[in-house]
């Protein structure tokens, strides 16, 4: 089932008398269940793409479809809304409240919900024992280490059950050692069958992933299964057009 329908998207942003075409005329689906890593040096676009695809953005052009809904024309406040009911964010500089406890932090995206306390303690507690700090849940994120941040903001992302994980650049603050841990964490939900898209410029992150989009000046340079992967899905790499 296609979770993600890109047609023909383009976003170009003004700079100065200049317009910067910032993603030319891409299309893209990815399926359900799908892992997929979005690689491309700094200008390629992939951080455009990731806003566009995490409804922070609209395109300029072209037609975005999230789990058969189309939010290219939406306002800010239905983004809101389906960005709170569909997607989960892990950030690389984990995003986490200082002054709340690792059990609040994960809360938040339920009080937004406007969730029942009980039940929502209940659900937090669960996403906290997902990534396996139970026993940190009443510590301040000061109190937590780099990787078990990361581990916190994975289950705050978890915890409202999205169609969609979206992860930027989720080790570029954690150590090797450590950065390896949170994406075995990511290869288990992917076994799971959680859709996760991660935006990396590390090879090594994109190889976790079942499949690699790498784009270049606005475009789709490339999009095959990744040689460490198993694909999951032939999600055909024909269905963009590189030559514009």
């Amino acid at each position: 089932m296609t979770l993600i329908h890109l047609q023909s998207v383009s976003r170009c942003y003004p700079m100065g008398a200049e317009m910067v075409h910032a993603l030319r005329d891409v299309s893209l689906e990815i399926q359900r269940g799908e892992y997929v890593a979005v690689m491309g040096p700094s200008g390629s676009g992939k951080s455009t793409l990731m806003n566009l695809v995490g409804c922070l953005d609209t395109p300029t052009s072209g037609r975005y479809e999230l789990n058969g809904v189309n939010v290219s024309d939406m306002d800010d406040n239905h983004l809101a809304e389906i960005r709170n009911r569909e997607i989960g964010f892990v950030f690389q500089t984990f995003n986490l409240l200082p002054r709340s406890t690792a059990l609040r932090n994960v809360e938040l995206p339920l009080v937004y919900a406007g969730v029942p306390v009980d039940e929502r303690r209940k659900i937090a507690v669960e996403a906290i024992g997902q990534v396996g700090l139970t026993g940190r849940a009443h510590h301040k994120p000061n109190e937590l280490s780099g990787g078990e941040r990361q581990r916190i903001a994975v289950a705050r992302a978890l915890v409202n059950k999205p169609s969609l994980l979206l992860a930027d650049e989720p080790t570029g603050n954690l150590d090797s050692r450590t950065g390896a841990e949170i994406m075995t964490l990511f290869d288990e939900l992917s076994q799971k069958g959680n859709t996760i898209i991660v935006v990396t410029h590390e090879e090594d992150i994109a190889k976790h992933a079942r499949r690699i989009i790498r784009l270049r000046d606005g475009v789709i340079a490339s999009d095959e299964p990744s040689n460490d992967g198993e694909t999951r899905d032939e999600s055909g790499s024909e269905r963009y057009d590189s030559t514009h």
